[in-house]
């Protein structure tokens, strides 16, 4: 394996980002209390929370397009796949942590990962009660490995930000990144070490704080979301959790914290009026840009224009493709407070943001009561969502 440790192997250059010893979001980890699945937006929808309409309508916001109920489909014919068997033997492994861990993220990449970061299982990551029975979690493993799978930059440069191929978006990552962390937690098993995934429909972890001690993005103003150097918030996670020996990457800083507390285009874009464009406030253990998770679900579960919404996603500076060009500009943001806010105020002037319809390839459609019909209502302006949002 000689030359394995020096050469470039990751598939976004994360070796050219600050690492720090802390997360830059202040936190005290004694603290950040464990929480409960049940009470996460989707479910207290499902419970009634927010009335009868959205009670309904969880169950069928995500199939009831055919693209995002293909997706979903797939992603909860996985669940029974989490856990498994653990090989009787210990396979003969190398002693060197950084060459098993780099082994680990090689095998990710193979399985077409976009981003793989591991830490130490933070204790407040896992949740404390599963949904809907209330059965309690103890997950005690030692490591998680977090994964990346990008939601498609070309996709999410031709529609709206909550439009009718919204939801499919989030499960192609779900799906995918759900795939490849049944795979690598089954590999691990069979070098006789315990692991578990956990993706979409079978979450036993809380996924931000993982993220954020995993070096795959920094705590963004878009509610308690993380946000990556490279994808910015276009992506979805899973996370193995194993006792598989491995070498912790460190948290990052790229100057989002900086960025997000003069950008304010998600908070001004947001349908629902969800996200704060005030500061940041101490809660729960840990510093953070509030989000009303209600106004948040409501939009999300009762589009009656879409599947879902993802413009948060959509208009996020930080949601740029790859190229020579955007990578000079993501260098200089990364790098220069001036250069920061030069590209929130060119942002808007380039037209950022707005949906490039010549890309578009889904088809509106909309199952109700199991026959697919053209949608009653189309996609709109984002601030004329607004009028249509159950408060």
């Amino acid at each position: 394996m000689s030359g394995y440790h020096e050469r470039n192997w990751e598939p976004l250059p994360m070796q050219t980002i600050k690492r720090v010893e802390r997360p830059t979001t202040l936190i005290y980890d004694d603290q950040i209390k464990r929480v409960d699945e049940r009470e996460s937006g989707f479910n207290r929808a499902r419970r009634g929370d927010f009335g009868e309409r959205l009670s309904r309508e969880v169950n069928r916001f995500v199939p009831k397009q055919p693209v995002s109920g293909a997706l979903l489909w797939m992603t909860s014919n996985m669940v029974s796949m989490v856990d498994g068997l653990v090989a009787s033997q210990e396979a003969p492994l190398p002693e060197d942590t950084a060459l098993i861990s780099r082994h680990i993220k090689e095998l990710a990449y193979f399985l077409r990962a976009d981003a793989v970061g591991i830490c130490k299982l933070p204790p407040y990551a896992v949740y404390t009660h599963k949904f809907p029975k209330g059965n309690p979690i103890e997950v005690n493993h030692k490591y998680a490995i977090a994964v990346l799978v990008d939601q498609d930059w070309r996709t999410a440069n031709s529609f709206t930000g909550s439009d009718w191929i919204s939801n499919a978006m989030s499960f192609l990552a779900y799906s995918t990144s759900g795939f490849i962390a049944c795979i690598l937690a089954e590999y691990i098993r069979r070098l006789g070490y315990p692991a578990r995934a956990h993706h979409a429909r079978d979450y036993q972890v809380v996924l931000p704080p993982i993220l954020l001690w995993a070096g795959l993005g920094e705590m963004s103003r878009i509610g308690d979301c993380v946000v990556h150097p490279f994808l910015g918030p276009r992506f979805k996670g899973a996370v193995v959790t194993t006792d598989l020996p491995l070498l912790v990457d460190m948290p990052i800083d790229f100057g989002l914290q900086d960025f997000c507390s003069k950008c304010k285009k998600c908070a001004r874009e947001c349908p629902s009026g969800a996200i704060s464009s005030g500061d940041k406030v101490m809660d729960k253990g840990y510093e953070h840009w509030p989000t009303n998770t209600e106004r948040c679900t409501r939009m999300r579960v009762g589009n009656k224009r879409g599947s879902g919404c993802g413009t948060c996603v959509k208009v996020c500076p930080w949601n740029k493709p790859y190229t020579p060009f955007h990578r000079g500009v993501n260098w200089a943001m990364r790098h220069s407070g001036i250069a920061r806010s030069l590209a929130i105020k060119f942002d808007d002037l380039l037209g950022y943001g707005k949906p490039n319809y010549q890309d578009k390839w889904w088809l509106d459609l909309e199952e109700v009561d199991g026959v697919m019909t053209v949608p009653k209502y189309g996609a709109k302006n984002q601030r004329e969502y607004e009028q249509d949002i159950d408060y």
